[in-house]
């Protein structure tokens, strides 16, 4: 399941790079990712700016601040900016995390879901509801987490899949989380993959962490992909065929031309997969 006109190995769309992207685009980036939150209701000449790119370049938005998982009502007055902003920008997909982010208030950090089975039946009824405002499909995002909730009735994969099959939803995912949470959990990536949907894949993500402790990483990207998630998303093809998989680096931002060989990597990876 690909999103239309998405393809390739793209990057996420930061003010701190839009100088450099306007002199250039390196020709390896095939797409961007934009966070809406950021840039809805934005002054007139930054939203110019933007629209140079979404005329020439597929983009996707990736929510923040949604909190699908979360007790307080669904923002309906964000969704119905983020309609607009899509219709205005001429993007097909919106992603937001499995996860939630409000308690009265924005948390800002993403907390995981219990999971529970009214947990499940609770998060289903808000992503039906955002794609009825939305008028079509969205993809969720495997999380990371640190704790494990007090009460869960299954495990992580089965949750997911759970909520895909009963929301009829897609699936971006974000191999990164898996490695950060196959460390911090102690279970196989490799063999959790293996029970995911790939039918329902609209998209992959790759970023860095931070290892505070041997069994303790935080999914930060503020750094660079490392190996073993490098050969996680190898494997991701060989199980999955290539998806359009997107390099996120949202901290510790660097030059622009200093990320280019890791979307190249991104890139040289599709090619070795390709049918």
């Amino acid at each position: 399941m690909h999103s239309p006109n998405l393809h390739g190995a793209g990057l996420g769309f930061r003010r701190d790079h839009l100088i450099a992207l306007e002199q250039q685009v390196p020709d390896c980036i095939d797409f961007f990712e934009i966070a809406p939150e950021n840039w809805i209701g934005t002054d007139l000449v930054s939203a110019k700016r933007l629209r140079t790119f979404t005329e020439r370049y597929p983009f996707v938005c990736h929510g923040l601040s949604l909190s699908l998982g979360g007790l307080t009502p669904l923002n309906k007055e964000l969704l119905t900016q983020l309609k607009q902003f899509m219709q205005q920008h001429n993007i097909p997909l919106y992603t937001e995390h499995l996860s939630w982010c409000s308690d009265h208030g924005q948390l800002y950090d993403l907390l995981p879901i219990p999971f529970t089975d009214d947990a499940i039946k609770h998060t289903v009824a808000r992503i039906r509801q955002t794609q009825d405002l939305l008028g079509q499909r969205i993809g969720i995002e495997n999380a990371s987490f640190y704790l494990q909730a007090p009460i869960s009735e299954m495990d992580e994969a089965t949750f997911i899949n759970t909520v895909l099959e009963e929301a009829d939803c897609l699936l971006h995912l974000d191999v990164n989380n898996v490695y950060v949470n196959s460390v911090n959990h102690a279970y196989d990536p490799y063999e959790f993959l293996r029970k995911l949907p790939k039918e329902r894949v609209v998209y992959l993500h790759m970023a860095g962490h931070y290892q505070q402790e041997p069994n303790l990483l935080i999914d930060t990207h503020g750094a660079a992909v490392i190996d073993p998630v490098w050969e996680l998303l190898d494997f991701t093809y060989t199980e999955f065929g290539v998806f359009p998989t997107l390099l996120e680096r949202d901290y510790n931002i660097p030059a622009l031309q200093e990320l280019i060989p890791e979307v190249q990597h991104i890139a040289s990876l599709q090619r070795k997969h390709a049918v």
